[in-house]
């Protein structure tokens, strides 16, 4: 989710390089660890909504397999969580669903689960006899329809607050 979107009173635009930007004004702060910590925080909590959402149409998902090892979506649905960057490459926020190397060899569960064309796999560890599998297409993508321009304003809210802050300092 990148923020292009200005702050009012700061006449700050929220683009990857301001971001940058703030997170230098924050370090030169005499508390700026801690409201950097603050920063990251309020933006996590900011798109806390979408995650729960993409958990729960992941968790909606179907099963009907049987079998012994872990239950694929609730370990899909614990690695979806807000990625807040403020610094580095590549600052921004958005909500990621990370890799599940640990789920019965399948580490791009969340990624497979979600498109049309689904994944192959032995049936049952038997390598000679494969299927194709098929998820809830889409249950990632759809879980932000309608919603993204509030936790974009969200966001946005958080690092407007904490700008506004910085320039209210050094006045």
């Amino acid at each position: 989710m990148a923020a292009r979107a200005s702050t009012g009173s700061t006449g700050l635009e929220l683009t990857p390089q301001n971001l940058r930007q703030i997170s230098r004004a924050l370090k030169a702060e005499e508390d700026g660890k801690e409201l950097r910590k603050e920063l990251t925080k309020n933006m996590r909590e900011a798109l806390k909504p979408g995650a729960a959402r993409a958990k729960n149409n992941i968790m909606a998902m179907e099963s009907s397999t049987p079998h012994g090892g872990p239950a694929l979506k609730s370990a899909i649905a614990r690695k979806i969580r807000p990625d807040v960057r403020i610094s580095g490459r590549f600052p921004g926020a958005k909500i990621k669903a990370f890799k599940t190397p640990n789920t019965r060899g399948f580490a791009n569960a969340a990624k497979r689960t979600n498109r049309a064309s689904g994944w192959r796999h032995p049936v049952f560890g038997n390598r000679e006899v494969w299927v194709q599998q098929h998820g809830k297409i889409g249950w990632f993508d759809r879980a932000f329809e309608g919603q993204r321009n509030e936790y974009k304003a969200a966001v946005e809210a958080a690092l407007t607050e904490m700008a506004e802050r910085v320039v209210a300092r050094s006045r």
